[in-house]
């Protein structure tokens, strides 16, 4: 490619730079083109998908480096130049190095994640209160997460490969719910149990098959109230969180309906 160029001529280098940046970009496309459709084919499972999909945000950033060693390499004017700078650049590679410190730390942390597989695109995973949500992509240098919001959370690798994640996806989609219920001192504890049960049930995500697999406990019996917790199997983890305000929504409309004592707070009156 080079001697169809005046590589001498300033807009002779001009026009080989664009054309090699344009060619690197073309292959960049066609590759990420057909890693898609890898990643659409059904032959591919979940650990696969991710995998392929840190591979396809690696091709443009790695053809990118290669475009430009090869730019360097064929243009006599900047290969020049690049030799007199590297002969004598220990200082500034020392520079440049310290300053992609962090970058390489991101780049090594995402292979790590992709190769020891914590997490994969489409988990639901939680780090913390504040960061929780499914893994939408996995870069060379962060990991994208879209949390219940539709907000997207842009964790840097070396970070996220450092901390504790809770993955509710990553061998079995199945979830235990917890829901808890308040009832007054007074109430009947069978009957609240069994409008909780009968509640449960009727939810799609959930997977029992009758009321009576649905465990409903005692947890406490406070000074105003009975805790009462439900112990709830959803198939739907990502549509936990919407279960549980359906649940508890249906359960306190039994609760009036049906007579169910509430819990009433108790004022206490300090004598003077």
């Amino acid at each position: 490619m080079p001697y169809q160029f005046d590589l001498k001529n300033p807009l002779g280098i001009l026009a080989y730079i664009v054309t090699v940046v344009f060619v690197a970009w073309v292959i960049s496309r066609l590759i990420r083109y057909f890693i898609v459709l890898i990643i659409d084919s059904k032959r591919t499972d979940q650990y696969g998908k991710t995998s392929i999909q840190f591979l396809r945000n690696s091709v443009k950033f790695f053809l990118g480096i290669l475009a430009l060693f090869y730019i360097v390499l064929t243009v006599p004017t900047l290969r020049s130049k690049a030799t007199l700078i590297f002969s004598g650049a220990g200082i500034i590679a020392a520079i440049i190095g310290f300053a992609a410190q962090a970058a390489l730390s991101n780049l090594i942390a995402g292979a790590f994640i992709v190769i020891f597989k914590p997490f994969r695109v489409g988990d639901y995973i939680k780090l913390d209160e504040d960061r929780v949500g499914i893994v939408e992509d996995i870069t060379l240098r962060h990991t994208v997460i879209n949390n219940f919001e539709n907000k997207r959370l842009i964790i840097p690798n070396s970070v996220i490969s450092t901390d504790s994640v809770l993955n509710h996806t990553i061998q079995d989609s199945n979830v235990l719910s917890f829901n808890n219920f308040k009832i007054g001192l007074r109430a009947d504890i069978d009957l609240a149990r069994k409008i909780i049960q009968e509640e449960a049930i009727k939810l799609p995500m959930v997977m029992e098959i009758d009321s009576n697999s649905v465990d409903v406990r005692v947890i406490d019996i406070h000074e105003s109230y009975i805790h009462m917790r439900a112990y709830v199997w959803m198939n739907e983890p990502f549509q936990e969180f919407m279960g549980k305000c359906a649940l508890k929504e249906a359960v306190h409309k039994r609760f009036i309906k049906e007579g169910v004592d509430l819990p009433i707070p108790i004022n206490k009156i300090e004598k003077i």
